[in-house]
């Protein structure tokens, strides 16, 4: 609905008048010009009043709408669309102002198009949300201007609407649609070879790209005039616990996003993947004190639940106490469980601190250690090193570089699986961790 309409001066206006000032000026030398200039105000004049009429005398002349989705998905690129129809009985020049909420910081977002009579046209153009929480889209203004072009009449069209921007169900619709067509493998997502005997027969199916050529069934192949394989039955019903450390270590930006919400993006994604294996999810989150948890489910209903947890989650700024981590999860969690800990460590000493704790839970569950690399520190290890400061700079960073890599062999000596990943490949990583888990038959 159109709550406000006023009328401003295009810039052409400007440009005549400064000629028509100019004309008037050179008349007081050349009194012959005097009419002409006098003349071609009085036209100027005719034709503000025929662009004022036109644009203003029709009821009924310009629509617009945005259109933007229920939610938006943090971290992706979100389509938005504005919808215009033109009511007029002639052409026009638009101009769209869309009013976006603050938390873009985008000043410049305007769209220049036009319009034939009786006609509608969809601007189409994309948001990426770096922080959940909600966002509030304000008005879109919409300047009009007739083949005259001397005026231009605003129409405002109230579309305040608040939209919640949720972790990555974007990303994690990709790795669903993935998996279900057997194509994990084109997104990064490794095919591991499976291990052991324990996989019992289920079913004769059709040949897709991607299946072990060994699992073929000649004999059905030959039946069936196409390729068959052998389907085995993976076992279900194990239970995949995401653990997201919310303190200080996890607010860290990389590419807009923080730590904490890399490790929330990836944890619905795996979430969602163990799901559709047949396994039951749950959540944890933790720092100074254990936050929500979510029970290891299969049943329904499940992955949204998980969804709105992952959505209230806040970096809350605190050390980690990992020792109420461990208590509750020894009280918590009775089934022996695949526990993927997010948090990230600079230091060994630091992760020293903690490594009595994550003995104790690699003890009754199988532990993975999920932590981040420096993206900006291996770009400054390949840089090439020119003065004195730069090459004392490379040193420092080498040393907190293979910290990192110290680390993982630490972690390894102990029987606790470790990865280090940058950021931006947090999720594939982390479902190639959990795919290897269950085709080596260690959980």
């Amino acid at each position: 609905m159109k709550i406000f309409k006023a009328l401003y001066l295009s810039n052409l206006v400007f440009y005549i008048l400064i000629g028509i000032v100019m004309l008037f000026i050179m008349a007081f030398v050349v009194p012959v010009l005097m009419g002409v200039a006098q003349l071609l105000f009085f036209i100027f004049i005719f034709l503000l009043l025929i662009d004022g009429l036109i644009l203003f005398i029709p009821t009924k002349n310009i629509f617009a709408r945005r259109d933007t989705p229920d939610r938006l998905s943090n971290g992706d690129e979100n389509p938005i669309s504005i919808y215009l129809e033109n009511h007029y009985r002639f052409d026009i020049i638009l101009q769209i102002i869309d009013e976006i909420p603050f938390q873009f910081q985008k000043r410049d977002l305007l769209f220049e198009t036009g319009l034939n009579s009786f006609e509608s046209q969809i601007i189409q153009y994309q948001l990426r949300p770096t922080k959940r929480g909600e966002y509030n889209f304000g008005a879109v203004n919409v300047y009009v201007k007739s083949p005259v072009r001397l005026l231009k009449r605003r129409f405002q069209f109230s579309q305040d609407k608040m939209v919640a921007v949720y972790p990555s169900f974007l990303q994690m619709r990709e790795y669903e649609l993935m998996a279900i067509s057997n194509r994990l493998t084109e997104i990064g997502v490794k095919k591991i070879r499976k291990i052991g005997n324990s996989q019992e027969f289920e079913q004769i199916r059709q040949y897709v790209q991607g299946d072990d050529i060994r699992k073929i069934n000649w004999q059905a192949t030959a039946r069936n005039n196409e390729l068959m394989v052998n389907a085995f039955q993976e076992e279900k019903s194990q239970a995949i616990y995401c653990l997201i450390d919310k303190g200080r270590v996890m607010k860290m930006p990389f590419e807009g996003l923080s730590l904490l919400d890399y490790a929330i993006n990836a944890s619905l994604v795996l979430s969602n993947i163990a799901l559709y294996k047949q396994d039951k999810a749950g959540l944890m989150t933790f720092s100074d004190k254990v936050g929500q948890t979510v029970q290891a489910e299969k049943r329904p209903g499940q992955l949204t639940k998980i969804l709105e947890i992952l959505y209230k989650q806040r970096t809350r700024y605190q050390e980690t106490d990992y020792e109420a981590l461990y208590v509750n999860t020894k009280k918590l969690i009775r089934q022996r469980s695949l526990l993927v800990l997010f948090t990230n460590f600079e230091t060994v000493s630091s992760m020293r601190r903690q490594l009595p704790y994550f003995r104790k839970l690699a003890k009754d569950h199988l532990l993975i250690i999920v932590f981040f690399e420096n993206t900006e520190l291996r770009a400054l290890l390949n840089k090439p090193s020119v003065t004195t400061e730069e090459v004392y700079l490379k040193t420092i960073a080498e040393k907190y570089f293979y910290e990192k890599q110290q680390i993982v062999k630490e972690l390894g000596q102990f029987g606790i699986q470790a990865l280090l990943t940058p950021p931006q490949k947090l999720t594939v990583n982390t479902v190639n961790k959990y795919l290897e888990i269950k085709a080596r038959g260690m959980l």
